[in-house]
């Protein structure tokens, strides 16, 4: 099997999660929490753990009547020299992703700087703009008219 036969499982994918962030676990705890995520039984636990450990992802090691099992690094070792020939198609995109999502995250920046020092914006609440009009030569409020009439022109 390859290893990547053996990652291609979400089971044993899940398996290995809770070995990289746990360091080392139990047969029971792990049969505990795949069997609940998954509902599965124990023996297919147990089958899950055995590929594990014979494609080289999974140590075990007897605690008394524990079996504790770890991840073994040889396994997604293998599968990275695996996929490494492969990164050429995926790492330029990812990239130009990491660069696009760092100019938007400079634009956002600049325009809250921008909106910062221009203080806040005129708004229907704000008094200038709900304060009569005036001329700007003079600065006084405009003379007041009446409409006119045909009758006056």
């Amino acid at each position: 099997m390859h290893a990547l036969d053996v990652l291609g499982d979400p089971v044993r994918r899940r398996i290995l999660e809770l070995l990289a962030d746990d360091g080392e676990l139990g047969a029971g705890e792990i049969g505990e929490i795949v069997q609940q995520e998954f509902g599965i039984s124990q023996p297919a636990v147990s089958q899950h753990l055995r590929v594990l450990r014979e494609h080289g992802f999974a140590t075990v090691r007897p605690e008394g009547r524990r079996r504790l099992y770890a991840l073994d690094p040889r396994g997604p070792r293998e599968a990275r020299e695996w996929l490494t020939p492969f990164e050429r198609f995926w790492l330029p995109k990812l990239d130009a992703l990491g660069t696009e999502l760092a100019r938007g995250k400079r634009a956002r920046r600049l325009a809250a700087e921008r909106a910062e020092s221009s203080g806040p914006a005129a708004g229907p609440t704000d008094p200038a703009v709900n304060a009569p009009h005036t001329d700007p030569a003079t600065g006084t409020p405009p003379a007041a008219t009446t409409p006119t009439t045909e009758k006056e022109t």
